[in-house]
């Protein structure tokens, strides 16, 4: 366990001396992970933020740690769906569906979709990767991605292109409104309350 800490704590000090930041907005690729209603992810958001509202692992550069409580906690994004990476042929989707995010964990760097460093890209060629908590009360099942079930024998595609936009968390972000869903858990000494928008 204490080589793992170590090792993160390396990573961390090489994330910083790179220089490299996420855009304001852009491009990205976008999964989906299970994550269990009021767990309390990388960040240590209060567990109320997770399941009940809208959140997502944010990829470990843009994130900028390898451990917890990177500068990435907190954020707020909206990201908007394009189209599919893994189905043949492509979807194109007639509608392009968006959802308003907070960040309250991590996509590990040895995580499929997630390993893009400041000098390579991931997989598909993005350097930003959003792993979107799904299956979730706060995303409906049937009418946020879309599909072709007809066509394609399958409803979840797994992997999107999308764009993405940093927005203020208040009053943008659906927890925002209940206080039992925003800020830290106590004494964890997290960064989860609501950060300055970046201008770029």
């Amino acid at each position: 366990m204490a080589f793992l800490y170590t090792l993160a704590v390396c990573i961390s000090a090489a994330l910083a001396q790179t220089g490299w930041q996420m855009p304001a907005s852009g491009l990205a690729s976008m999964s989906h992970y299970d994550l269990p209603t009021g767990y309390v992810g990388s960040c240590g958001c209060v567990g109320d933020s997770s399941g009940n509202y809208p959140t997502a692992a944010l990829n470990q550069l843009a994130y900028g740690s390898a451990y917890v409580y990177g500068p990435g906690c907190g954020r707020c994004f909206n990201l908007t769906l394009l189209d599919t990476w893994t189905s043949t042929p492509p979807f194109y989707p007639a509608t392009h569906p968006s959802v308003v995010i907070k960040v309250t964990d991590l996509c590990p760097g040895y995580s499929a979709h997630c390993q893009a460093t400041a000098f390579q890209p991931n997989e598909f060629g993005f350097y930003v990767h959003f792993d979107l908590a799904y299956p979730s009360l706060a995303i409906p099942d049937d009418s946020f991605f879309p599909s072709n079930v007809t066509k394609y024998g399958y409803t979840d595609f797994g992997l999107w292109n999308i764009t993405y936009q940093s927005i203020p968390c208040i009053p943008n972000w659906p927890g925002s409104s209940n206080p039992e869903a925003m800020g830290s858990v106590p004494n964890m000494g997290s960064r989860c309350a609501p950060l300055p928008t970046p201008t770029s």
